[in-house]
């Protein structure tokens, strides 16, 4: 029975969502836009998917290419902006008859296209902040594609209802700002549509699994609406904040070269909070499927990383300034880059009559006062009492303010309703009441609170007057009011009147730590909003520094600002995507997976699956076989707890030893005992156990190991360096191997694993610098080892010996799972012509499952690699196998390896 978890989509897909209730089905039926086609189950096409997402399953898979799978009339790149609203105000006409439509202003994905290149054309993808009846929504959508070029998104009303109000407001957003849903009840919704300050609806805080299935859903209607203007050679998508953080996946299925950018505007939170999410990795790895993901703060893009860490197993990488996760040969950027106000829209605010008689008007009012300004949205995170509580401490604390500070408080007020609201206003009112009462006299109110809609002028002119902005928010993802206040206080150039503050431009700022802006305002007094005394000697400190120091630190502030607005982080964002994309048409993709499990693997044009009919027909043609196999990942899967071989693979490689053609061998990094215990059986097998160290022809041979690193004094160095960090990294051990010593932390934390991991290299480096070994990290290991030790180097050398009895081989094929089979894939690459092996012979080197590689095949699993071994044991000649091995073995001891002659079987390998 399939699961009804529908974390793969498939049941969505097939439109089977009964969690929306009769009321969804109404509307499907209504609209018709519920009636969707059938995601496709299975992605394994290589090269660009071109099969539509969601198409019939009677209906021929479709084989043209991206391209062509959406006739586009318009032609140059293009960028398609997709956010959860249009920057669109709606509004019905007084005669009722119709809708009149103009720009938000306000909006920044508006203010964004000021850093758009102008030969880029810019397409915006959204809802509308109306209720638009169905029978006029087809009117209203060409109206606005026409005149704004917008493409309106309509869900459902209920639909809307569950995407928006229960998962966005209800789920993700309490969580993102650091709040678990402990109670049954959930923060209060505002209608807000800035999705970092607004809050769910009251209700149910815990995750609900209708919930997100409706998150998808509406996810897949922005999809759908994507695809009708999309051309995908072209254009760039830019998806913006939590809303759509399903939505890269259904564009990477359908499109997989597309070029795709998501930004969120809200705070990522550390992975302790995120892991709480129980559809945390699907959400992760739809964001994945981005090519470039931005962050405000290197905070919030840190928890990111940590949680791919924890969750995926995914590591970050830092190369000439660019941070980047390979995700199956994708490189994910990740972008950190705030995001700033609109300059010029701003400043010409500055410039309106009415702003300057405003400013006038306050500053007869607060004559002879002292103002610090808090403009906040009301709403449980940003810390308003905790302001409040600040601010009358300062005045019990330090009386000389006493009659002389006013705190101006704006509260944008909220249209929803909850308890936990209505307990935050109750208890804001409270407290400037009881301040008020205490502090307040005839003619001054400390506190003054405005709880009503302020204009953008009102606002400004009271930026104008300030000594001091005080934010509070205990957590907010940007917060853009330092920036506003800054610009000004510095005014415009081209304002004389005499409203404006005079003298040397300067301001002041109390921001709390836990706000986005606070890292790029250096200049700020940083505070820990819970510190109330903390807070209030910061305000005092504020209002007293001398008004030189107010000076430096205003020119630093607006200088940053000015010159870091809502352009350059538009255009630097732009930039990084194409960055990021710049390879996206020159390599061969892969589309594997199903739902959100799905994911483009990106090859190399020259890397390629390895075709069973070739590889036999090559097989067939040779006379002189090297067939190098690793163990583990290879002949049996990693996980497999049993790591004994079967009896169907022992069958196998029986079968190929048989052949006097073929020089078989396992390549292997354990141990030389275990290794024979398993390969008992195998008369004909040759081994090279730990790496290559140890190596023996047939199981009758006896053991040679490699000379030159018989002193192993360096162990009596490295294992209490090694011991040092397992005793402190609980779930680590130290395996001894006769060669080599190997640090394990696959079962530590991941990040302090890898942060041990990473001290342990630079402590065994400094401490071994001039001993004969490598210190080398892999996938959750730190291994010290005889230098010249490698699989490359063994399979080389196995190659020279069959050269030197006159069985130079001409066929070739190793196969092998990690980052050690690496040295052995590169050191073949080129054997041809070093003349290891005769010319034109076929090399087949082959990776299982990790992709890229330096190999030029691969194959997916272990099953794939018997099924192919299989073919070849098919195709084995099985006559008596002659003494070629024994011959081979024997002229090991007299081969010159590394420049000298060895004179004995042991030292064979002098030279590795």
């Amino acid at each position: 029975m399939m699961s009804r978890s529908y974390t793969n989509l498939l049941d969505l897909a097939e439109g089977n969502f009964a969690a929306l209730g009769p009321a969804s089905g109404g509307a499907r039926r209504r609209s018709g836009s519920f009636g969707m086609k059938r995601m496709s189950r299975v992605m394994t096409v290589p090269g660009t998917l071109s099969e539509l997402d969601g198409e019939d399953e009677s209906e021929p898979a479709a084989t043209n290419s991206v391209a062509s799978d959406v006739p586009s009339s318009v032609s140059g790149e293009r960028l398609l902006v997709v956010s959860n609203q249009l920057p669109i105000v709606a509004r019905r006409r007084p005669d009722g008859r119709g809708w009149s439509f103009s720009w938000d202003d306000d909006s920044l994905l508006l203010q964004l296209r000021d850093g758009i290149p102008d030969e880029m054309e810019v397409l915006f993808v959204g809802g509308v902040r109306a209720d638009i009846p169905l029978a006029e929504q087809d009117e209203v959508s060409q109206a606005l594609y026409d005149r704004f070029r917008c493409v309106a998104v309509f869900l459902p009303e209920s639909l809307h209802d569950r995407f928006y109000h229960s998962f966005c407001k209800r789920q993700l957003w309490p969580l993102f700002h650091y709040m678990l849903p402990f109670a049954s009840s959930a923060p209060t919704a505002t209608s807000s549509s800035s999705s970092s300050s607004s809050a769910p609806p009251a209700g149910n805080g815990r995750f609900d699994r209708g919930s997100w299935e409706a998150y998808v859903l509406a996810n897949k209607f922005f999809f759908e609406k994507v695809v009708e203007v999309i051309n995908p050679e072209d254009d760039y998508v830019w998806v913006h904040d939590y809303h759509l953080m399903a939505l890269p996946t259904f564009l990477r299925r359908r499109f997989n070269r597309l070029r795709i950018g998501f930004f969120l505007h809200s705070p990522f939170p550390s992975s302790e909070i995120y892991r709480t999410l129980p559809v945390r990795e699907e959400i992760l790895k739809a964001l994945l499927n981005c090519d470039l993901i931005g962050f405000h703060t290197f905070d919030y893009a840190r928890h990111f990383l940590s949680c791919c860490s924890r969750m995926l197993g995914i590591e970050y990488q830092s190369k000439r300034g660019y941070i980047g996760l390979e995700y199956f040969g994708r490189t994910v950027g990740i972008k950190i880059m705030p995001v700033g106000i609109h300059m010029d829209q701003l400043q010409a605010v500055l410039c309106l009559p009415d702003r300057q008689w405003r400013v006038s008007e306050l500053q007869q009012q607060f004559e002879g006062k002292t103002v610090l300004l808090g403009v906040d949205d009301m709403d449980i995170f940003k810390g308003i009492n905790l302001k409040l509580l600040a601010f009358e401490n300062m005045l019990r604390t330090h009386p000389k303010w006493q009659g002389r500070a006013v705190l101006v408080q704006i509260a944008k007020p909220v249209r929803g309703k909850g308890k936990d609201l209505e307990a935050i206003e109750a208890e804001i009112r409270e407290s400037y009441n009881r301040i008020n009462g205490e502090f307040g006299r005839s003619g001054y109110s400390p506190v003054v609170f405005i709880d009503r809609d302020v204009s953008s002028v009102e606002k400004s002119a009271y930026y104008t007057i300030a000594e001091c902005v005080v934010v509070t928010a205990v957590r907010d993802g940007m917060n853009l009011t330092p920036y506003e206040y800054i610009v000004c206080r510095q005014g415009t150039p081209r304002s004389e009147s005499s409203s404006e503050v005079t003298g040397p431009k300067k301001s002041m700022l109390v921001v709390s730590e836990f706000i986005g802006c606070s890292p790029s305002l250096s200049g700020a007094i940083r505070v820990n909003p819970w510190n109330v005394e903390a807070t209030a000697e910061a305000m005092n400190e504020a209002i007293s520094m001398s008004d030189q120091e107010k000076q430096l630190r205003h020119e630093k502030h607006y200088r940053y600002v000015s010159t870091h607005d809502v352009a350059y982080w538009s255009k630097s964002f732009i930039q990084d995507l194409e960055r990021a994309c710049k390879d996206h048409f020159r390599r061969t993709c892969w589309g594997i997976g199903l739902g959100f499990g799905f994911r483009v693997v990106a090859l190399d044009p020259h890397f390629t699956k390895l075709n069973m009919d070739s590889i036999v027909m090559a097989y067939e043609r040779s006379e002189s076989r090297a067939i190098f196999l690793d163990y583990d990942g290879t002949l049996v899967p990693q996980t497999s707890i049993n790591k004994t071989p079967s009896a169907e693979v022992l069958r196998i490689i029986n079968t190929l030893c048989s052949d006097e053609r073929n020089i078989v061998f396992i390549v292997s990094g354990r141990g030389r005992d275990k290794l024979g215990e398993w390969f008992s059986s195998c008369p004909k097998l040759g081994i090279a156990a730990e790496h290559g160290y140890f190596l023996r022809w047939s199981r009758d041979d006896e053991w040679q190991t490699c000379a030159q690193a018989s002193d192993f004094g360096w162990m009596e160095m490295a294992e209490p360096v090694m011991n040092l960090y397992t005793e402190s990294t609980d779930g680590s051990y130290i395996e001894n191997k006769e060669s080599a010593l190997v640090w394990h932390h696959q079962d530590a934390d991941p990040g302090f694993g890898s942060s041990q991991a990473k001290e342990m290299l630079d402590h065994l480096e400094s401490v071994l610098a001039n001993e004969p070994v490598s210190v080398k990290s892999g996938q959750y290991i730190v291994e010290v080892k005889p230098q010249g030790i490698s699989k490359g180097v063994i399979a080389e050398n196995i190659l020279i010996s069959m050269k030197e009895r006159g069985k130079q081989a001409d066929f070739v094929l190793c196969i092998g799972d990690d980052r050690s089979d690496e040295d052995m894939f590169e050191n073949i690459a080129d054997v041809i012509k070093r003349g290891m092996v005769a010319p034109k012979t076929p090399l087949f080197a082959c990776t299982v499952g990790q992709k890229p590689s330096k190999a030029k095949f691969y194959l997916d699993d272990t099953f794939e690699v018997a099924t192919m071994l299989s073919a070849l044991a098919e195709a084995t000649d099985p006559e008596p196998m002659a003494d070629s091995t024994d011959e081979l073995a024997t002229s090991m001891s007299s081969i010159d390896i590394g420049g000298e002659q060895s004179q004995s079987r042991g030292r064979a390998f002098d030279g590795l």
